[in-house]
């Protein structure tokens, strides 16, 4: 077994899941999905050392298959995606990469999901100071031809205290700051997956970069990390 691969057994087997979505057919069949499981994890293993070879990951989480059914009106109990995050050294790196693979809903994410209060004001005042940096990042072809834009949830009007005619107004209400690509299965098949969701990511970096510096510096560019 070739795990820089995914196998079409790991599709199958999320399918079958899918279609059998309790705890009776799980039970059944645990020993195979968690053979398929482990196949997932070796791959997230590879895109891991992927990423190590051209930034600072610490570690590498694969999310368990339980759903969390407490608040939810829907009650099935599994999953029906494998996924894994990436987490970069902080304090001094910020941003994370997210891989989701599941049968006609596969697609990766990077960036910024949940900033914290003081982090998502912080990001505001620098695009209220001054949005040419970020715009200049987001206008590169590579950028553009691999996430499109930034997506992520938003206020509908500016955010307390910002003009809502400001230039970067649209950029200063967002509560997320989010780049995702989405893969077919054919393209989750190919020999050359792991590779280009590596490449993938690897074309945030100015991004992270910049947002790296505006979140580990005060407003005159003095550094907050002692």
């Amino acid at each position: 077994m070739d795990y820089s691969t995914i196998d079409i057994s790991i599709l199958n087997m999320l399918t079958a899941l899918k279609t059998n979505n309790n705890r009776e057919w799980f039970e059944a069949n645990k020993k195979e999905f968690k053979t398929e499981e482990q196949k997932a994890k070796k791959f997230f293993n590879n895109v891991h050392q992927a990423l190590q070879q051209h930034d600072e990951v610490d570690k590498m989480k694969m999310f368990r298959i339980y759903r969390d059914v407490r608040f939810s009106a829907d009650k099935t109990p599994y999953k029906t995606h494998f996924s894994s995050s990436f987490h970069r050294v902080k304090p001094r790196l910020r941003g994370g990469y997210y891989l989701h693979i599941e049968p006609g809903n596969s697609f990766l994410a990077t960036g910024f999901w949940n900033p914290e209060k003081s982090d998502l004001e912080r990001i505001r005042r620098e695009f209220a100071m001054d949005d040419e940096e970020i715009r200049h990042i987001m206008e590169q072809p590579e950028f553009k031809n691999t996430f499109g834009s930034l997506v992520g949830d938003e206020l509908k009007t500016a955010p307390k205290g910002y003009d809502r005619d400001h230039k970067a107004i649209d950029l200063i209400r967002k509560k997320q700051y989010i780049a995702t690509r989405k893969f077919t299965d054919k393209e989750v098949l190919d020999p050359d997956f792991a590779e280009v969701v590596n490449k993938s990511f690897r074309v945030i970096r100015p991004f992270f970069d910049y947002m790296s510096e505006v979140l580990t510096t005060d407003l005159n560019g003095i550094s907050l990390i002692e």
